[in-house]
């Protein structure tokens, strides 16, 4: 049986993270599966891995140095030398990396999959990062794939945009969309006046002007809530910004959450906001799609673009005009059959992502 070391920067909270087990547990029939984890964040994957799948871990991130810093210049001093420590180990651990095939989810690896992993091994770099127009990224990337042997896109604008770039005889670039590991049995009678939103709280992901989208929406319809899955730096400002429009008991913060309980929550809400304004791959769409949630969200971001179809299973706003997006969210509150029948369209357009279609679009290039 051939092998397929995947290498990621690590197994927590995070899309990424999440993609990459579904396809690892549906491979383990077909191949001997490690995943290399470079930095060890929880105790265990957030994500559950199959049992045949081999874990390594090559640094614990709480014995970083740098996080136990307080003082500014050593901080920066350590997070240097823990770089150096980090390049160290992956270029050890790729050196004796005896895969057939080795697959990088993160564009820091991509050198030394190049240049130390064994010239008839098949490298592969899988791409979830929207460049949002970073010219230093753009070119790192460009640069790092032209010797491997695929760049697996997850979306088909991604695709186009680095075909346009991109020109090498040797490396493939190939469109294939993340999976959803399982369709639920979803109950299309969608009367929960909850609405749910999932993601990381960073500035990108647009969380602040969501709060004050909700403050519209909660003017006309008080007796709805928003719950919003996700942890990060932008907690405190989303926190002062639901203080100042009085809001705390319309809008709950439940932080980062299990899988179980992120489906409990899909699967008693109604409708589905992307505020995000960039994403490569909307996965939290998708998954909100196959619980029967019509989405709302705004055409800026590649992600939501890629998987929704406007008016038909949910609304893209152009030009990130937050007042049409509140309507939208209003519009769909006050229609419960709106929300059945987009619902149901959404169903059916996530039953194209489901695992069993998308692995075979990646058996064509493993095999």
């Amino acid at each position: 049986m051939k092998k397929i070391t995947f290498i990621t920067l690590h197994l927590g909270y995070g899309g990424v993270e999440n993609a990459l087990t579904t396809l690892s547990n549906s491979l383990t029939n077909n191949y001997e599966v490690e995943i290399v984890s470079v930095y060890k964040r929880t105790d265990s994957p957030v994500f559950k891995l199959d049992k045949n799948i081999k874990l390594t871990y090559l640094i614990n991130h709480a014995d970083m140095k740098f996080r136990h810093e307080k003082n500014p210049i050593k901080k920066l001093f350590y997070k240097i030398y823990d770089n150096i420590i980090e390049k160290k180990l992956v270029k050890k651990h790729m050196k004796k990396c005896d895969s057939d095939i080795i697959i990088s989810t993160n564009l820091k690896y991509n050198n030394s999959m190049n240049k130390f992993c064994n010239k008839n091994t098949t490298k592969i770099f899988w791409e979830h990062t929207d460049p949002e127009s970073n010219k230093k990224y753009i070119k790192n990337v460009i640069k790092s794939v032209k010797n491997l042997d695929y760049f697996v896109l997850v979306s088909k604008y991604l695709q186009e945009f680095y075909l346009e770039k991109i020109h090498s005889n040797k490396c493939r670039c190939v469109y294939i969309p993340n999976a959803l590991e399982s369709i639920p049995d979803s109950n299309l009678k969608k009367d929960n006046k909850s609405i749910v939103t999932i993601g990381k709280l960073s500035k990108e992901k647009g969380y602040v002007d969501l709060i004050e989208i909700f403050k519209y929406v909660s003017l006309k319809c008080p007796d709805w809530q928003l719950n919003v899955i996700g942890d990060g730096i932008e907690r405190d400002n989303i926190l002062d910004r639901i203080k100042v429009y009085k809001l705390e008991n319309n809008v709950i913060l439940h932080g980062f959450k299990d899988k179980k309980f992120i489906n409990k929550m899909l699967e008693k809400s109604s409708i589905y906001v992307a505020s995000s304004l960039t994403d490569a791959f909307g996965m939290p769409i998708l998954e909100a799609f196959s619980y029967g949630l019509p989405c709302v969200a705004f055409s800026a971001s590649p992600g939501a673009r890629e998987i929704i179809s406007n008016n038909w299973d949910g609304y893209l706003i152009d030009n990130l005009d937050k007042e049409k997006m509140a309507k939208k969210i209003i519009d769909l509150i006050k229609n419960e059959n709106r929300r059945i029948v987009m619902g149901n369209n959404a169903i059916k357009k996530s039953l194209k992502y489901s695992i069993d279609i998308i692995k075979e679009k990646w058996l064509e290039i493993l095999n």
